[in-house]
């Protein structure tokens, strides 16, 4: 069994716990089975550059002008040629996060430095041209969007992030903003939805975590998750929240914070001295936390429990190539015949490799104490019920019987909106006025953020 790392302050007891989670391991596929040969975007920005769902995996494109992204079927595996690969080519600037609808597998979001969000229609069966044209486009973000992330469980409801420190929630079919939510004084490095798409967690440049309903207009809680200057994400783990980041002497670290008392981390984790920011993804179905470090080939797993000290080590699944980013595979579309209950996709330079952690068990009956009911893939709400300030919990199937894809219950029907321009002179002058008056205030506005910016950065 592998050794937790050193310097942790949870699981010091020597006596061997019992968890059917104990000997979990991770194997890496063969080479045949990667996808190989792609153009993995070197942009520095710290996003996990790959999403998936139970059909595609989508990895950000190197591009040499504008900004694109890739949409690969699992069945292509093998070399890939990147002259003929087809993209989503339709940015102007680069791509900085893409993530899959909830519920439709042929729809997916990107957004970009062009400061813009963009929903794209995946054609059945995959790409077989590129296409530029989104089924919608997203506009009033005043600066580059770098995190986007559907809601579990209601249909169309968007969450975007921006260097203008605001999160804004969208309509996707409607193309309208559902609402906008200030109070970040600095860069948002993540956003994450909780389980039942309530609430929002961030955090931010400032070292700042923030939970807040996205429906209000004010964030709720707010704590300094980590005194170190590099990045930090952070996430739900059942009712409680996880933060990843650096101490003051730069190494990583694990905070748990408990929503109830937001004041003091309720379980702190030293994880190691390297320099990567790390990844978590939260398996609600196993109750198992995984941290991917950016810039090594580890990947540390631990149980969560409900009482102290609320995180178990398991195991740590190790290679010598180093992960750019990482994005997990939904539980529907696993080998549950073989006992994998969790499937990753690493991103390196060049390639995509998947990555099964599987219960070594030889019995071919399904197992049901590793394979609860898990997330069904579709909506418990509409968006105007999520925005009138309804909440309800996610749809749930048994996988005992397999899995069928179904097709969405509701077409996509994106709104695009054509405002209607002056109908005479004297309106045409009145607007002429009105625009004049809001380019000199967004002139101003735009002077004062980009010195807010500077100063922050020069710090």
């Amino acid at each position: 069994m592998v050794k937790p790392p050193p310097l942790q302050k949870i699981g010091m007891s020597r006596v061997v716990r019992s968890s059917k989670y104990r000997h979990v391991f991770g194997t890496q596929a063969k080479k045949e089975e990667c996808y190989q040969n792609l153009k993995v975007t070197k942009s520095a920005w710290d996003s996990n550059y790959i999403a998936a769902n139970t059909k595609y995996f989508g990895v950000i494109w190197d591009a040499g002008g504008g900004g694109s992204f890739a949409v690969v079927p699992y069945e292509a595996q093998g070399k890939i040629s990147q002259t003929s690969v087809p993209l989503f080519n339709g940015h102007k600037n680069a791509v900085l996060d893409i993530a899959f609808h909830s519920f439709n597998e042929n729809l997916v979001a990107s957004v970009s430095e062009d400061c813009s969000t963009c929903i794209w229609g995946i054609p059945e069966g995959g790409l077989t041209e590129s296409i530029s044209t989104p089924l919608q486009t997203l506009t009033g973000h005043k600066r580059k969007v770098g995190t986007c992330s559907f809601n579990p469980v209601a249909d169309n409801v968007l969450v975007t992030s921006s260097g203008d420190f605001l999160v804004k929630t969208w309509d996707v079919e409607q193309g309208s903003c559902l609402n906008t939510i200030e109070g970040h004084s600095d860069i948002i490095l993540s956003v994450e939805w909780n389980g039942n798409g309530s609430q929002l967690v961030t955090t931010c440049k400032d070292k700042k975590a923030r939970v807040f309903d996205p429906r209000s207009n004010s964030i709720s809680l707010e704590v300094v998750a980590h005194q170190g200057v590099k990045n930090s994400r952070a996430i739900f783990v059942k009712d409680k929240v996880v933060t990843v980041g650096f101490s003051k002497t730069s190494e990583r670290e694990l905070n748990m914070w408990d929503p109830r008392n937001f004041a003091e981390p309720i379980t702190h984790l030293n994880i190691d001295s390297a320099s990567g920011l790390l990844m978590p993804f939260y398996d609600p179905d196993n109750s198992i936390l995984y941290m991917a470090g950016k810039g090594d080939g580890n990947i540390r797993y631990y149980e969560v429990v409900d009482e102290s000290p609320y995180l178990h080590f398991l195991s740590e699944f190790k290679t010598a190539t180093p992960q750019r980013g990482l994005c997990f595979v939904p539980k529907r579309a696993l080998q549950i015949n073989e006992c994998e209950i969790a499937r990753a996709l690493k991103v390196t330079t060049n390639s995509v490799e998947p990555i099964a952690f599987k219960v070594p068990r030889k019995s071919d009956i399904f197992q049901d104490d590793i394979f609860p009911d898990t997330y069904a893939g579709e909506p418990s709400l509409t968006a105007e019920q999520w925005a009138s300030g309804q909440n309800a919990e996610p749809k749930t199937i048994s996988l005992a019987n397999g899995f069928v894809a179904k097709k969405p219950t509701t077409e996509f029907k994106p709104v695009v909106k054509v405002q209607e321009g002056p109908k005479n002179e004297k309106e045409l002058r009145e607007e002429y006025e009105k625009l004049k008056t809001r380019v000199a205030y967004l002139e101003s506005e735009i002077v004062k953020r980009d010195a807010r910016i500077k100063e922050l950065e020069s710090k």
